[in-house]
């Protein structure tokens, strides 16, 4: 069985003629994506490697998410999932390492409700519910797959656990 992570980055800045690839985290988002990464430990969900998108945001989001985790996680840094169509994202998850059992990807939206909500039909009815009406930054879904290999992940053969957000935390 595999399990996927989907991490949208944390809140972002907006400053003045800057490139949306090159955005910063915000204040938020520097309070947030440490709180996710220690969700992720808390609830032992450690990944074994994560692929993350190569803008600003979403690599230091993995910065302060990786701090947080129970000990140390191989990443790649993936270009194509930069602001991607699910496709993309999917393509860049069927080439994860086939030893790891636990992916995260951190990325973007709207690409990210969209693969979620096209991997997972089935799941947690509440969390489906949230996951389809809004995918906030730094949300989590956590999707798991009864496959050997991740170039078998398929739309709609994924199974949604849960669906987190920061202001679902405790």
């Amino acid at each position: 069985m595999k399990r996927l992570l989907l991490l949208r980055h944390a809140k972002s800045a907006w400053p003045e003629g800057v490139e949306d690839h090159e955005r910063p985290l915000g204040n938020r988002g520097r309070r947030d994506a440490p709180r996710m990464g220690a969700y992720i430990a808390a609830s032992r969900l450690q990944p074994d490697f994560a692929l993350v998108s190569s803008a600003r945001r979403t690599q230091e989001t993995w910065g302060l998410v990786e701090l947080a985790l129970a000990g140390p996680c191989p990443f790649r840094t993936v270009p194509s999932i930069y602001e991607a169509e699910p496709e993309a994202i999917l393509t860049a998850i069927r080439e994860a390492p086939e030893e790891s059992e636990r992916l995260l990807v951190i990325g973007h939206n709207p690409g990210f409700e969209n693969l979620a909500t096209l991997l997972a039909l089935d799941g947690d009815a509440d969390a489906l519910a949230r996951l389809r009406t809004k995918y906030p930054t730094a949300g989590l879904a956590v999707i798991t797959f009864d496959v050997a290999r991740w170039e078998n992940v398929a739309p709609g053969a994924g199974r949604l656990e849960s669906f987190v957000t920061p202001k679902t935390l405790v």
